[in-house]
C-alpha cells in the first residue's frame, strides 16, 4: 500500500498569536530556542480512504500540537477523518525551553467525500444531515418560559455522561444530579433571549452561535464522535449564560448527555477554582429552533393562590368571634399574580413609587370591616365614619369572601383604591404569621375585570381591648412543650415562593432559591436510615440532647486520617454510640437567638463544618416544626459562611 508522506522542515519562530501560549507559565527563563529546521513530522492521507489523515510527530521529548479543520491536538500522533472534499489547512509546532515553534501553515486538497464519517444517526439529530444545518436554541425565553425541560439548567456530577443521563445506567464516581426547575430557582439565570447555534453538514462540519446575552458572535467549525458522545467545538462555544461564563476552562470540551429530534443536553465542567465552587458538569438544556417556533403551551387552568395546609384553621382560629380587621398602616395596597404573589416589592411607606401618589395613613386609618363567624354579620366603617351592616360567606376551599349589602369603594394611595369585585368578593391570596404561628395579617385581593391580575390589600387584627400573649412566652412554651428529632423523613414540607421548606437541612437565601438535600446526598443532611437523637428542652433553662456520634476514618498512604462529611467506601465506623449532653440554655425574644451550652442535634456528617453548634437562631416556630439556624464556618467547611437551616419535629410517643 502506498501513502502520501509530506515531510515539513523549515526555520520561523513562533507567532504571538499562537493560542497554545495561554499554557505557558506567566514568568519563566528562556532556554534553547529551536528553529523551524529541527522540526520533523509527517501528515499522511491514506490511499484507501483519502479522507483519514494521520498526523505524526517526529520531535520526541517536546510537546506536540496541531490545528487542523477538525480541532486542535496535542497527540503526538493522532487520526482526522475529514467527511467533505475541499481545501484544508494543517499547522504543526512544537512547545521548547526557548519557546514555541510552528511551521507554515500546510494547505491539504481533499478530493473526495467520505459520507460514512457522518451517517451516524447522532450526527442527523444534531445537525439535520448530510447538506443540511439545524438551529438549536437554550430553554428559556424573554418570558421565562422553558419548553421542553424544567430549566435551562441542570447540574450532574463530573463522571456523568450520556451512559447515565440517557441509558439511565448507574456507575462508580462522582454521579449526582440536581435538575432544578427555574421558576422556583430564578438564581440560575435570568429570562432573555440567548440566541442561537447553528451546526451545519453543508462542505464541512461548521457552528455559528449568536450570543445575544453575551453580545458577541462566533464561527468555527466541530466534530461529534458518535461512539463516545462526545463533542469538540472549534473557534465556538455553545450557548450559555454570563454568570458562568467565566466558570469553564474549555467551552469546547463538550459531553453529549442527550439528543433527540426536538431537545438536546451538552455538558462542560465547571473550573473549581475559576467558580470558587467545586468541580461539577453544567449541562444546558436546548431545543431545536423548529420545536421552539410550533410548540404550544398546555391548555392549563389559571394558577391559584396556594395558602398553606391548615389555612381554614388558622383563619377560623381568628375569626371565631368578632374580628375586626383593618388595613396595614405601612404597606396598605399592591398588586399580585393570579398565583397570590405580589409583584411589587413595597416594605415601607417611603417605597410607595411617586406615580401611584404619596402614602398618607389619615386618608384610609378610618376603616375597618368586623366580621362575626358567629351569624357571619359583616360591619364595613368607611373612613369618613359612615357605616353599612351586611353578611358574607366563605369557601373554605377557595379562600373567596362573598359579601352581601355592603359596598366599600374609597381612595387608600393616591389613585389606589379599595374595593370589591362586581361580585363583591375578595379573595385571600396569602396569610402571614409571627413567630409562634399566630395570623398577623392576610392580603386579600379583588380581581381586576381585563386583567390576569388583583387589587391586593393587606388586612391586618385588631382584637379591640383584649390582652395578647406574650410572643417571647409562647415561644418558649412551644420549645418546651417537645422533644424534638431532624425531620430526615421530610413530614415537614412547605411550599415557597423560592422553592420548599423541608428537612432535614435547608439551604436557601429564603428569596430566590432553596435546595433541600436528602439524607446520602450532600454532608449537612447526613447519612440515609440513621436516626441521630433527640433535644428536649425543659422550663428550668436545662436542656438535653441526646446526640448520635458516628466517626469513620480511613487509611491514605499509611496513615489513619478521620473523615470529614458522608462516609465513602472502604471507610471503617470507628464510632457509633449516642453521648447524652447536659446542659443549659436560654432565648433573646429580639435576635430570635437559642444559646446553648452544648450543641444543637446534628448530623454527625456536618460536625465539622460549623465552629459553634450551640450558637443557634430561631427560622421558624409552631406545633409540627422547630427550624434552628447555625452558621457553616468557612474556614472550616472550606465553603461560603452561609446559614444551614435544621428543620425538627416533634417525636411522636
Amino acid at each position: 500500500m502506498k501513502t502520501k508522506i509530506l515531510n515539513f522542515s523549515k526555520v520561523v519562530l513562533a507567532s504571538a498569536a499562537l493560542l497554545f501560549t495561554a499554557c505557558q507559565p506567566e514568568e519563566f527563563e528562556l532556554g534553547e530556542l529551536l528553529t523551524k529546521d529541527a522540526l520533523n513530522y509527517s501528515i499522511t492521507q491514506d490511499s484507501e480512504d483519502p479522507n483519514m489523515i494521520v498526523l505524526k510527530s517526529n520531535n520526541p521529548g517536546y510537546a506536540a500540537f496541531w490545528a487542523t479543520p477538525m480541532g486542535r491536538s496535542t497527540r503526538n500522533q493522532d487520526t482526522i477523518r475529514i467527511p467533505f472534499a475541499g481545501d484544508y489547512n494543517f499547522v504543526y509546532g512544537i512547545v521548547t525551553p526557548g519557546g514555541v515553534v510552528q511551521d507554515d501553515t500546510f494547505k491539504l486538497s481533499i478530493t473526495t467525500n467520505n459520507l460514512n464519517y457522518v451517517n451516524d444517526p447522532l450526527w442527523t439529530l444534531l445537525s439535520g444531515g448530510v447538506g443540511e444545518e439545524k438551529t438549536w436554541l437554550l430553554d428559556l425565553n424573554e418570558d421565562g418560559v422553558s419548553k421542553y425541560f424544567n430549566s435551562p439548567l441542570y447540574f450532574y456530577g463530573t463522571d456523568d455522561s450520556w451512559e447515565t443521563v440517557t441509558e439511565g445506567k448507574e456507575i462508580e464516581g462522582d454521579s449526582w444530579n440536581w435538575l432544578p426547575d427555574w421558576e422556583g430557582n430564578q438564581w440560575i439565570m435570568p429570562a432573555g433571549d440567548y440566541g442561537s447555534m447553528t451546526f451545519g453538514l453543508k462542505g464541512n462540519a461548521t457552528i455559528t452561535v449568536d450570543h445575544k446575552m453575551l453580545n458577541r458572535q462566533e464561527s468555527g467549525t466541530y466534530f461529534l464522535d458518535a461512539s463516545g458522545k462526545t463533542l469538540r467545538m472549534t473557534d465556538a462555544s455553545p450557548l450559555h449564560d454570563e454568570g458562568r461564563d467565566g466558570q469553564v476552562v474549555d467551552w469546547g470540551d463538550i459531553r453529549v448527555m442527550s439528543v433527540t429530534e426536538n431537545s438536546m443536553q451538552l455538558g462542560v465542567i465547571r473550573d473549581e477554582v475559576l467558580a470558587g465552587e467545586p468541580s461539577a458538569m453544567l449541562v444546558y438544556n436546548y431545543i431545536s429552533k423548529d420545536y421552539s417556533d410550533n410548540w404550544v403551551p398546555e391548555d392549563l387552568p389559571d394558577p391559584e393562590p396556594q395558602l398553606p395546609e391548615g389555612w381554614q384553621d388558622d383563619v377560623s382560629q381568628v375569626v371565631s368571634t368578632t374580628i375586626t380587621w383593618k388595613l396595614s398602616e405601612t404597606t396598605p395596597l399592591n398588586w399580585a399574580h393570579l398565583d397570590g404573589s405580589l409583584m411589587n416589592e413595597w416594605n415601607a411607606p417611603e417605597e410607595y413609587p411617586d406615580w401611584l401618589g404619596v402614602h398618607d395613613l389619615s386618608v384610609y386609618e378610618g376603616f375597618s370591616l368586623t366580621m362575626d363567624s358567629d351569624d357571619n354579620s359583616v360591619v364595613y366603617v368607611a373612613p369618613d365614619g359612615t357605616e353599612q351592616e351586611g353578611t358574607y360567606t366563605l369557601d373554605t376551599e377557595t379562600g373567596i369572601y362573598t359579601f352581601s349589602d355592603i359596598n366599600p369603594s374609597f381612595p387608600v394611595i393616591g389613585w389606589g383604591a379599595f374595593g370589591l369585585t362586581a361580585e363583591n368578593q375578595l379573595r385571600i391570596l396569602s396569610i402571614q404569621k409571627n413567630e409562634v404561628g399566630r395570623l398577623t395579617g392576610m392580603w386579600v385581593g379583588a380581581l381586576s375585570p381585563d386583567k390576569p391580575e388583583y387589587m391586593a390589600y393587606l388586612l391586618v387584627p385588631s382584637m379591640g381591648g383584649s390582652s395578647e400573649p406574650d410572643p417571647a412566652q409562647a415561644v418558649v412554651n412551644m420549645l418546651t412543650s417537645k422533644t424534638w428529632k431532624l425531620d430526615s423523613e421530610r413530614t415537614y414540607d412547605v411550599a415557597t415562593s423560592w422553592g420548599a421548606e423541608q428537612g432535614p437541612v435547608i439551604f436557601s437565601d429564603y428569596s430566590s432559591w432553596s435546595y433541600n438535600p436528602l439524607p446520602g446526598e450532600q454532608y449537612g443532611a447526613g447519612e440515609p436510615d440513621v436516626d441521630y437523637g433527640t433535644m428536649t428542652f425543659n422550663k428550668d433553662g436545662s436542656v438535653v440532647v441526646n446526640q448520635r456520634v458516628r466517626r469513620y476514618s480511613y487509611t491514605e498512604e499509611g496513615e489513619t486520617l478521620e473523615r470529614s462529611g458522608l462516609p465513602v467506601e472502604g471507610d471503617v465506623l470507628d464510632s457509633d454510640e449516642v453521648e447524652v449532653l447536659n446542659g443549659t440554655w436560654s432565648f433573646d425574644y429580639e435576635t430570635k437567638e437559642v444559646s446553648m451550652s452544648v450543641g444543637m442535634l446534628h448530623p454527625w456528617t456536618a460536625d465539622y463544618a460549623v465552629a459553634d453548634w450551640g450558637d443557634t437562631k430561631i427560622y421558624k416556630i409552631q406545633n409540627d416544626a422547630l427550624l434552628l439556624q447555625v452558621m457553616r464556618s468557612q474556614e472550616l467547611s472550606g465553603e461560603d459562611a452561609m446559614p444551614l437551616t435544621y428543620v425538627f419535629v416533634p417525636v411522636v410517643e
